[in-house]
Order: structure tokens, then C-alpha cells, then sequence
């Protein structure tokens, strides 16, 4: 397989966004605010009670990151597993579409993964995610073929949720000398691999990202710097992610505090930890320095939290990429 910069790890979510009111959401029994689990024939029955216009697009937290790495102008492409319909075939086109490439996906039967927000007047987003295929991607399903030739794999947290799978991805990457980038995804991940995480971060971690919530259930209540300190203890570079106060850097040891990028209107969170990855990899895999790294990342970060969902309209790249490169170009 041709050698890429970054091969994303995850699952590919295709998210689809619905404007509903809070009685379609009694309708539906959707816990409002919250995020659950259903199979494909309930996925199905809810999505056949909407009406209007359905905004559609690739996610999946490594899908995000990918997806906007592709447009800055890395070569990069997606390692997960879609299924036999069309959801399946719409992200791969659109994957393509973005620059990554496809070459790492796996094709499974059934329903491909999907992700119904359900967003109401108030600005409230209700979920229900299916993981169809993407669940049922194996450890035999990976080869030492997947990872070779790639500058940097970099894995979705999520993926913990299925031990084997991540072992073996982090086992085919030390073999292949491939450097592993981390992004702890969510708080309830980590609670979920507390014990273990330090250890594997320790081992086979190159770069850790970790937002606030997801540091907090690590290390417990610090202040952001010592917080910053202590991830930083456990790879060698780590990356705290602080929202509207920006981020902290540090680099074998070395701190770097990164200021945010204000934004008037923030119109939806959804996605702006993934792009922001996005921005600081492709500016790492640069050779920039950390505050550019930074800066790349506050760039995408404050750019997706203006639009409804994680995807970034076409118009807007032009005029993200020129911003990206003139930071690196200086």
C-alpha cells in the first residue's frame, strides 16, 4: 500500500442531523441532551418518522480528524470497517472526496454505523448511535500491511471498547516502527481502561491529546498546569485541550501554553476536539514548532464550532488552508 502521513483508527460514522421538537424526542423515547446505544431496526424506525431535510456527513471521532487533515492538504486515509449499504458507500465517497484515501477500510455485510443528532430548537443535541459493522472489525481483520508505510496511526479512544482490537493495532504499529497518536475521546473511556492507560501510554504512546474531562478522570482534580505536567510525565508530548482557554503543550518536558482563538458565535461543540487534532497533527507532521502546533489547532477548533455538526463546509477550506499555511510558513 502507498505510504500516507496518518492513518486514522476508529469507527466510520456516518452522522445524520435532524431539527426535532421535544415532543418527536418523547416520541422517540430519545433522553434528551444524552447519547444511547440502538440496533439497526430502531436506528431505522426513527429515522422513517422524519420529515424535512436530513444533513448527512463522515464521522466518527479519527473520521474527523482524518477527514479535515485530508483537506489541509496531509495524506491521509482511515483504517475502520463500513458495511454492504449505502451509508457504507456514502462515506467512503465522501472520504475520497475530502483527499484521504480508502485503501485501509474494511467491508463488511449489514448496516454500516450511523449517528442520528437529533437537535432541538433550544440548540440541545440528542443522540442515537448504531455501531453496526464498525463493531464488528476483528484483531484478525488487521495486518502488519495496514500500518506499514504510515508516518503516524493515530487511534480514537473509543477503540477501547474493544480491548483486543486496540492491542493488536498498538502491536502491528511498534512493529512497523509507526508512531501512535492518542486522543482519549471521552471521559467514560478512560474510567473504563483508568488502571491500564498510564502503562500503555507509557509504552506505546508518541503523542497523548486529552480534553479537560477526559485528563480529570486520569489524574484527578489538578490545576491545568501540574495536569498538563502529569500527562506530559507519561508520553513525550502530550497535549491538554482546554477549550475556549486554549491548550497546554508539553514536549519532553517543556510547557507550552497555547492561546485560544475567541469566537462570537458558537453554534455547536460537535467535533471541535477531533478538528482540532487535526490542525495540530498536520502542523506536528510539518516540523513545526509547538506553538504552531497550537495554533494550527486553535485555527480548525474555532472554525467548526460556528456550523451545526463536525463537517466544515467546502467553501470554508480555501481560506482555512491559506490561514494553516501561512502559520507554518513563518
Amino acid at each position: 500500500m502507498h505510504r500516507i502521513d496518518c492513518l486514522g483508527a476508529g469507527s466510520p460514522i456516518v452522522d445524520t442531523l435532524a431539527r426535532v421538537d421535544d415532543a418527536f424526542l418523547a416520541k422517540v423515547d430519545a433522553p434528551k441532551g444524552g447519547m444511547i446505544l440502538v440496533d439497526a431496526a430502531r436506528m431505522e424506525a426513527v429515522l422513517s418518522q422524519l420529515s424535512g431535510p436530513l444533513a448527512e456527513a463522515p464521522g466518527g471521532s479519527a473520521g474527523n480528524t482524518i477527514v479535515a487533515m485530508a483537506h489541509l492538504g496531509s495524506n491521509a486515509g482511515l483504517l475502520g470497517k463500513i458495511g454492504s449499504d449505502a451509508t457504507g458507500a456514502f462515506y467512503v465517497e465522501s472520504l475520497k472526496k475530502s483527499g484521504a484515501t480508502d485503501s485501509r477500510i474494511k467491508h463488511g455485510v449489514g448496516p454500516s454505523a450511523r449517528c442520528l443528532s437529533m437537535v432541538t430548537p433550544d440548540g440541545e443535541r440528542s443522540m442515537f448511535t448504531c455501531l453496526a459493522a464498525a463493531s464488528t472489525l476483528s484483531p484478525a481483520e488487521l495486518t502488519l500491511s495496514d500500518v506499514k508505510n504510515c508516518r503516524l496511526v493515530h487511534i480514537e479512544g473509543f477503540l477501547f471498547f474493544n480491548r483486543a482490537l486496540i492491542d493488536r493495532l498498538l502491536a502491528l504499529s511498534a512493529e512497523a516502527g509507526v508512531d501512535v497518536s492518542l486522543d482519549l475521546g471521552s471521559f467514560t473511556v478512560v474510567n473504563a481502561v483508568k488502571d491500564d492507560l498510564p502503562g500503555i501510554l507509557k509504552k506505546s504512546v508518541k503523542i497523548v491529546l486529552a480534553n479537560e474531562d477526559e485528563a480529570r478522570a486520569l489524574l484527578g482534580d489538578l490545576s491545568e498546569e501540574e495536569t498538563a505536567r502529569r500527562l506530559g510525565d507519561l508520553c513525550p508530548l502530550a497535549v491538554l485541550k482546554l477549550g475556549k482557554r486554549g491548550s497546554i503543550i508539553v514536549q519532553n518536558g517543556n510547557l507550552t501554553r497555547v492561546a485560544p482563538l475567541l469566537v462570537k458565535n458558537v453554534v455547536d461543540t460537535t467535533g471541535a476536539g477531533d478538528t482540532w487534532a487535526a490542525g495540530f497533527l498536520h502542523a506536528w507532521l510539518s516540523g513545526a514548532s509547538m506553538e504552531k502546533c497550537g495554533e494550527c489547532g486553535s485555527i480548525l477548533g474555532a472554525e467548526v464550532v460556528q456550523v451545526l455538526g463536525a463537517a466544515l463546509p467546502e467553501a470554508k477550506w480555501a481560506q482555512i488552508r491559506s490561514r494553516v499555511q501561512a502559520v507554518l510558513a513563518r
